[in-house]
């Protein structure tokens, strides 16, 4: 069976891991103690990807709980899904990285580091066929983005090999607790780009306004936002833990979405999103998921996809549904959205389809775009960045903690690489299409530019 280490580090992390486990464990039929109490065989078929089954029939999420400060885990440990993990997975520190990144990356995190690597490999060890590893952690505090991204160094230094994924929670504007945010962000892209082969970006601005204006929540809580990421991380999964007519894993998701190695950041989305008091008046139809999935307002990273063009896709429905309907909705999309497309990647919708559908529904789906316009989420933090920057503004706390100052010049130079690598993918199609105007205009004869 092909096993995934997860991997839930800093608060964020935790709070969307422990979701995550909870909706998975509904969709296997694992109840809160590990038990099986399901009713489909199909739910046992593929369970060791996530879980270890432990004596007595008891299965054990394959998860490590890290973060720097005891809070969070004594929460997870004392709340209903606390018996679920085994006790030696968490591992935890007693300062806390306090929102800074150098903390979380040099100092703390690093002493903390090697008994976490201990958990990882006797994990990565005690798998059949490792498929890779996911990494659940936000890029604005200190714990997620400057340790997670050291572990994710580290794992990749000694698992060169093997996948590695990694659901972001980018920071946002309107939702914002710390001001140095645009530091850690722009910091931990830097490494995300070298270390990470598929990058989900999930962003809280995003996910508040589908709470606000999709589900008509008025004031959403952090456990509406988590809801919404865990019920996209277990579309994102749904093809790794239940057989489908169409198989997928970690490496094909990443050969089939990533064109060029740098450029592996995706917008995830899900459908159906419909107001609680709204869903009886709602046929849930092959066309109006694959509708809804491309609708801008169902993305979970704040940038428009509107604005750039889609790389690749990869659509993952879930439900009883004709394989040919979803295919012939798919190729509507594209013949009718062909200008949102590039032309020179052929084919560059994947789809995947599982007959299992979601708790509560007949049937989903996920959505992972490539799009050139999560360069705007990039710009936005960059900006950020750049405007603290430029007067040196909170740097004494990271250089502090011993790290060199030519560190934020290398990290906000490579974010601007990476912004304008987007843009040249997006422009080439433009110049592609002047081009063709102009040759179909010369073909013309002369007399007819008169008409």
């Amino acid at each position: 069976m092909r096993e995934i280490v997860h991997i839930q580090i800093g608060q964020c992390g935790n709070q969307i891991g422990a979701k995550f486990w909870e909706v998975i464990g509904e969709e296997h039929g694992i109840n809160l103690e590990g038990s099986y109490g399901g009713d489909s065989a199909l739910q046992l078929e593929r369970i060791s990807v996530y879980y270890n089954e432990a004596h007595g029939k008891k299965y054990v999420p394959r998860a490590v709980l890290v973060d720097l400060e005891p809070g969070t885990m004594d929460s997870i440990r004392s709340s209903k899904l606390g018996a679920l993990f085994q006790p030696d997975s968490f591992v935890h520190g007693t300062s806390g990285a306090g929102n800074n990144w150098a903390k979380g990356h040099y100092t703390e995190g690093a002493e903390l580091l090697e008994s976490v690597l201990d958990v990882v490999r006797h994990e990565s060890e005690s798998c059949d066929c490792l498929q890779g590893f996911q990494v659940v952690h936000s890029l604005g505090g200190g714990t997620g983005s400057g340790m997670g991204t050291l572990l994710m160094n580290k794992i990749r230094e000694e698992y060169p090999d093997r996948i590695m994924n990694s659901f972001s929670v980018m920071p946002s504007p309107k939702v914002s607790d710390t001001v140095v945010e645009p530091y850690n962000a722009v910091l931990s892209l830097h490494q995300l780009l070298e270390n990470a082969d598929a990058c989900f970006c999930i962003d809280n601005e995003a996910l508040y306004d589908i709470c606000f204006r999709t589900l008509k929540l008025t004031t959403p809580s952090y456990v509406d936002l988590n809801h919404l990421v865990s019920l996209t991380m277990s579309g994102i999964t749904t093809s790794l833990r239940f057989p489908g007519q169409l198989n997928a894993d970690l490496r094909k998701l990443a050969v089939n979405m990533v064109p060029f190695p740098r450029l592996h950041f995706f917008m995830p989305g899900f459908a159906p999103l419909t107001a609680q008091g709204s869903q009886q008046y709602r046929a849930l139809s092959v066309a109006e998921l694959t509708q809804q999935m491309f609708d801008a307002r169902n993305i979970m990273a704040a940038c428009d996809p509107r604005h750039g063009r889609y790389l690749t896709v990869a659509c993952i429905f879930r439900g009883q549904m004709s394989t040919k309907e979803v295919d012939e909705q798919l190729l509507a999309v594209q013949t009718r959205n062909s200008s949102c497309f590039v032309e020179w990647i052929p084919n560059n919708v994947k789809v995947a389809v599982c007959d299992i559908p979601p708790r509560g529904l007949n049937m989903a789906a996920t959505f992972i775009g490539n799009n050139t316009a999560i360069q705007e989420l990039f710009t936005r933090v960059s900006e950020h960045f750049s405007a603290m920057f430029k007067r040196k503004a909170f740097v004494h706390w990271y250089t502090g903690e011993g790290m060199d100052i030519g560190e934020f010049v290398e990290a906000e130079g490579n974010i601007h690489d990476l912004i304008s690598e987007y843009q040249q993918f997006q422009d080439v199609q433009v110049v592609l299409e002047e081009n063709e105007e102009a040759v179909g205009e010369a073909e013309m004869e002369p007399g007819d530019k008169e008409h």
